[in-house]
């Protein structure tokens, strides 16, 4: 009897070693970390990288601080899954439209990434009243030379709104000294950001102490940045035809009233909804065009929609 108890305790240890070697080769480890993050559905820590940088203007990851509030911000927008993936899969149509607007301009490509935290790239409408995927203010949008009214609002331009935001960053920029401090006005306002600094006595936006809002701002964007531009390290995966893609239009010249949208549309072989689909800065049904301004009106190409 006492045999086969020492054996029974003997085959017990050498269980409970082979548990814990078996428990010690499945911990993450730097190495497999990234590979189990992709291959299972097991929630990790994350490791943030620590050349996180907004701009080329790097953050002061070392800042304890600092790197709590990033690491919240990779955490929320990595494990959010079904919304990051609409994100990339709405990077893909409008990026190409909005990154030559912010080349042209001089603004760092970085600013794309404000869009999406702005808007998800969706004509949004914010309860303050802004619109479209920039998040214009109508005061702002006007004046930039906007139209905006019931009758056309081109803050829903997609174009024609990237220009204004570069107009306003600029401006920041000027202001405050840094791309970081511009991309915070543009939540915060070029004044409230100004006021706090000097209240505060400092001259970065790390240093700020600042409301929820505007003080995850930066944050927001570096984090959609750092996941938009690194898919498979955080989890996504997809092949190049799950995403959208911009549907090829020509432009018609519109310099005069036009009574009906819906007759208006059926000349190019589409119907209402694709019309304003392709031009949601059209609000209503009609233009009423008094002053006999020039527009352009974006006609999908044919073969790309089925009609009935």
């Amino acid at each position: 009897m006492k045999i086969i108890q020492k054996a029974l305790a003997f085959v017990g240890l050498l269980s409970l070693c082979a548990l814990f070697i078996y428990a010690l080769q499945d911990a993450p480890t730097d190495e497999n970390f990234e590979t189990k993050l992709i291959n299972d559905y097991n929630v990790y820590a994350l490791q943030v990288p620590g050349d996180l940088n907004f701009a080329g203007e790097p953050m002061p990851l070392e800042n304890p601080d600092i790197l709590e509030r990033m690491d919240r911000e990779l955490l929320v927008n990595t494990y959010w899954q079904s919304n990051g993936l609409l994100m990339f899969k709405r990077a893909k149509k409008y990026f190409p439209v909005i990154e030559p607007i912010l080349a042209r301009h001089g603004v760092p490509d970085d600013f794309k990434y404000l869009a999406v935290i702005e808007s998800g790239l969706t004509n949004a409408v914010s309860p303050a009243g802004a619109r479209g995927v920039w998040q214009i203010m109508p005061a702002t949008g006007r004046e930039n030379g906007l139209e905006v009214n019931k009758n056309v609002d081109e803050r829903y331009h997609l174009e024609k709104s990237t220009e204004v935001a570069c107009q306003y960053l600029l401006e920041a920029k000027n202001k405050l000294g840094s791309w970081t401090l511009a991309a915070a006005a543009y939540n915060a306002g070029n004044a409230g950001v100004s006021r706090r600094l000097k209240e505060q006595g400092v001259s970065n936006y790390y240093d700020l102490l600042l409301g929820e809002e505007t003080g995850r701002y930066l944050f927001r964007i570096v984090a959609l940045k750092e996941i938009l531009s690194n898919p498979k390290k955080y989890g996504f995966n997809f092949r190049d035809k799950d995403l959208y893609s911009y549907v090829p239009t020509y432009r018609v010249e519109v310099d005069t009233a036009v009574t009906d949208f819906t007759q208006f549309a059926a000349r190019f072989g589409i119907n209402y909804k694709l019309l304003k689909l392709h031009n949601p800065w059209l609000r209503e049904p009609h233009l009423n065009n008094k002053s006999r301004k020039q527009y352009y009106v974006e006609i999908p190409k044919e073969g790309f929609y089925s009609l009935n």
